[in-house]
């Protein structure tokens, strides 16, 4: 099979085609035919060097894909040949095919194409798992969600209308904003030219946020903490500002905050199964009708053009996601 392999850490160009097995199903896997994969900055991290994959896991570039069932391993039920699917992986994405644990495969919803259906596994486990299951995100709630642009961003705006909440984002050009606000953004901030905690606190009328999803961590923290309401809720999903950070505990315990931190991909099988879930039980129902939650695709390249979709993604450029034509 085609696969793109990572030759040694470096720019986009160290990505290259290479060919590998197909690989054979084990205990409690499905192997699926390829037909889309998503791009994440996680990728861009890996072939950094930044981002090792986790012990065991393939070093073949790639989080999500979106095909068909092509083999069953031993012990999997419920799955047949040839069934439309989409999976969160731990890697092995940029490939014609990929073994995942079964737990983590999810049908592809009526009305999806594959390549619609690949915007959806990384960034739905992401943000359903820290904005929902850990940030307790309630109907009538307020939340920032910093990079709102961003694949993550977006899906946090479309996922909040659609428990009923109130999504305020930052980005980093007028365009972006324009663009967050016509997915459904109720406010957004343009964070190159604008105090976002200033701007949370005007509109929330001085009460703050419930809940922040941030991506930046370090350098946001101490005005993250500002910008949240009492009871409010910090979870941090990424470091892109840095990994280290000043905590002021006294504004803390003031307004009984949480700060909190995840990350999906090193979990074991068994976790991301839970949390695919309580998608396929809380949020599948929703996605045929595209009315809340809707396919945004950036831009699509081939597989064997993964170097582009690398320097695309790395530009900043993008709003929504990213992704690979396999087939």
């Amino acid at each position: 099979m085609l696969t793109i392999e990572i030759s040694k850490p470096g720019p986009p160009e160290v990505l290259r085609p290479a060919q590998r097995p197909i690989p054979t199903p084990q205990d409690g896997e499905i192997v699926i035919r390829v037909a889309a994969a998503g791009v994440a900055r996680a990728d861009l991290l890996q072939r950094q060097g930044h981002y090792p994959p986790p012990k065991g896991a393939s070093d073949i570039p790639g989080l999500d894909v979106a095909g068909t069932v092509h083999a069953i391993g031993p012990k999997v039920r419920g799955w047949q040949g040839g069934e439309r699917v989409c999976a969160i992986l731990t890697g092995g994405g940029y490939a014609e095919y990929c073994a995942v644990p079964a737990v983590q495969v999810l049908p592809i919803p009526e009305g999806w194409s594959f390549v619609e259906a690949a915007t959806l596994p990384e960034n739905l486990f992401t943000v359903y798992d820290n904005v929902v299951t850990r940030g307790g995100l309630q109907s009538g709630e307020s939340i920032l969600i910093h990079g709102g642009s961003s694949g993550i961003g977006v899906m946090a705006i479309m996922l909040a209308l659609a428990k009923g909440a109130h999504p305020l984002v930052t980005a980093g050009s007028a365009d972006k904003c324009v663009a967050c606000l016509q997915i459904g953004a109720e406010h957004a901030i343009n964070y190159k030219e604008q105090d976002f905690v200033a701007e949370v606190q005007k509109f929330t009328q001085g009460q703050g946020v419930s809940l922040i999803l941030d991506m930046v961590g370090g350098s946001y923290l101490e005005r993250n903490l500002d910008a949240l309401a009492v009871e409010g809720r910090l979870v941090i999903v990424a470091t892109q500002g840095g990994r280290t950070a000043t905590l002021d505990i006294g504004k803390m315990l003031l307004k009984r905050l949480r700060v909190m931190g995840s990350t999906m991909r090193a979990r074991p099988a068994e976790a991301k199964g839970k949390v695919a879930a309580a998608l396929f039980s809380d949020i599948w129902p929703l996605l045929p009708s595209k009315n809340y939650i809707r396919p945004v695709i950036d831009a699509t390249f081939p597989l064997t053009d993964a170097y582009r979709a690398h320097a695309h993604l790395e530009s900043g450029a993008n709003v929504g996601k990213v992704v690979l034509l396999v087939e």
